[in-house]
């Protein structure tokens, strides 16, 4: 298919373009196969490029042959353009329509974008679990790295390589991924070097209404638990629907088969529930006639804040289990692609410095998400203004940016990475030019050739000249666990994601690069200042040479 089938106007002149804290701008409208351009002949005026994978809906409005097109963006944005002639508007807003839900993953950006920045450091090979596995061999072993699932006959939406416990074989990971949900076999997630406790995660046991059992699966949990020591199963799901489940042939771990561990349900929502989360937000947010009730009252009834409070909860547990309780954690909810995975990422963020890192935290989502199997693809199609939904929207990994950003804003100081790099990750997630993000799985990616035709988003994050804008300036690295508060008083609405388009941030940013400027400034100071301590040094040692006999 060529893009130039979709595009009946190409071109449209004297197009008035009305977004966000910019005033109105009169240019030339352009559509590409990628990207809806509008040029201005103003001078020190900013192009607008909005890539066509970024447009959640638009609207079309008419006033005689004056027409208007609102374009909402998955990012939350909502861009006005004024388009002299009806027939031209309605071609406009087609052909935007046609190449902003395009069917194959083959026809996207990633697949024609060329950087034109020098490629450093090559993203795709930058978190092997080969590497990973390094870091963990190092503080023990009785783990190894199974190539099982190699072809991902396996499990698909496993990568080709797994740690497991190295007294369990292949043919038994063969057999207890028949027994979990989605060939999903628990693997480790997280070792705490401090007291050799795992975080391990999986799909759920396919027991069924029968009680279904499966040896090789109890001795594989068992295998991760010291002499005397009892561990957790996390369900990320309410009693009630785990009950549910087993109807289904789906089910939990009975606690006759698995006496040494105690099994804890915490609810945690998924799917079309988080999604209309997000669509009361969003309405909530971009509504500027409320008096404070109305917008308490429909803050209160988006529930986004209480779905945060609940994962971190969920997270803060799993890392007491592990920290304070010195016990081993097996973390699932159903699939063990969403909410799972939540847990698990947040709970490394609360136990290991590493994870507060900039490279630390690209790492933990290359493992805790991209190569753990989260659905970006399905999860990340739409936002919060499309109303033809689909049943796999769910805005899983935004709702884990926001519960980082909750902790970062508690410790500002422990993380090497700041709010801004949070914001980015969010809109790759959603619409990028690089290919990390492409695909539900390790399986889809590797069939998709995305290493070999599209670049990594660390590529280009991980530049020397890039990396400065993500760094948080208050960092010192700090090696303790960090237990973040889940009150609700503690937790607030992320301004910078769900208010950044409707209020302006200039006084903010105006304060941020004050703040880096003091920060710059002292640390200049306290250079002069050890200097001057040598030199005092060195005198006194001089006069007390002098002074001796």
């Amino acid at each position: 298919m060529e893009f130039a089938e979709l595009i009946k106007t190409p071109r449209v002149d004297n197009v008035v373009l009305h977004r966000p804290f910019y005033p109105a701008v009169e240019g030339t409208l352009c559509l590409t196969g990628h990207h809806l351009i509008l040029s201005s002949r103003q001078d020190n005026t900013e192009e607008l490029w909005l890539l066509h994978s970024n447009i959640d809906a638009i609207d079309k409005r008419f006033v005689g042959s004056l027409g208007t097109i609102i374009i909402k963006c998955k990012d939350f944005r909502i861009i006005q353009l004024d388009i002299p002639g009806m027939e031209e508007c309605l071609n406009i807003a087609s052909s935007i329509e046609a190449l902003s839900t395009l069917d194959s993953i083959t026809l996207m950006y990633p697949f024609f974008y060329r950087p034109m920045f020098e490629v450093i450091e090559d993203g795709w090979h930058s978190f092997l679990p080969e590497q990973e596995f390094e870091l963990c061999s190092s503080a023990t072993n009785e783990w190894r790295l199974s190539y099982v699932n190699k072809d991902f006959a396996v499990c698909p939406s496993y990568p080709p390589a797994v740690i497991v416990p190295k007294s369990v074989d292949d043919e038994a990971l063969r057999k207890i991924a028949a027994f979990r949900h989605g060939g999903r076999f628990p693997v480790l997630s997280y070792f705490h070097t401090k007291n050799a406790m795992v975080i391990m995660r999986s799909g759920q046991p396919l027991t069924g209404t029968n009680g279904r059992r499966c040896k090789e699966d109890e001795k594989l949990i068992n295998a991760t638990l010291r002499v005397g020591k009892r561990g957790y199963i996390i369900d990320t799901r309410s009693l009630n629907v785990a009950q549910q489940a087993r109807a289904k042939g789906g089910g939990f771990e009975q606690e006759a088969h698995y006496p040494q561990w105690r099994r804890i349900h915490k609810s945690n929502e998924r799917y079309h529930v988080l999604q209309e989360s997000l669509v009361k937000l969003v309405e909530a947010c971009n509504d500027q006639t409320h008096n404070m009730d109305r917008w308490l009252g429909k803050l209160e009834a988006s529930n986004w804040l209480s779905h945060i409070k609940e994962i971190l909860t969920t997270a803060c547990l799993a890392a007491q289990c592990i920290d304070r309780e010195g016990a081993s954690v097996l973390v699932h909810g159903t699939e063990g692609t969403d909410s799972t995975l939540q847990v698990t990422s947040l709970a490394q963020i609360i136990l290991e410095p590493r994870s507060r890192t900039i490279r630390g935290f690209e790492a933990l989502i290359e493992r805790e998400w991209l190569q753990a199997g989260h659905p970006f693809q399905q999860r990340c199609a739409q936002s919060a203004y499309c109303s033809s939904k689909q049943k796999w929207e769910a805005p899983v990994f935004l709702l884990f940016l926001d519960c980082v950003w909750q902790i970062l804003r508690q410790f500002p100081c422990s993380f090497e990475f700041n709010e801004h790099f949070l914001i980015v990750l969010f809109e790759h997630a959603y619409a990028s030019q690089f290919g990390t993000f492409l695909g539900n799985n390790e399986s889809e990616r590797c069939k998709l050739k995305l290493q070999q035709k599209t670049m990594s988003l660390w590529s280009w994050v991980n530049r020397p000249s890039e990396l400065s804008q993500f760094t948080n300036p208050l960092f010192e690295a700090n090696n303790l666990v960090i237990w973040p508060s889940v009150a609700p008083q503690s937790l607030q609405l992320w301004e910078g994601i769900f208010l950044r388009w409707n209020r302006s941030s200039k006084h903010l940013d105006e304060a941020y690069e004050e703040m880096v400027n003091i920060i710059e400034y002292n640390k200049k100071l306290q250079a002069k200042v050890n200097i001057l301590r040598r030199q005092l040094a060195e005198l006194e040692t001089e006069g007390g040479l002098q002074g001796s006999p």
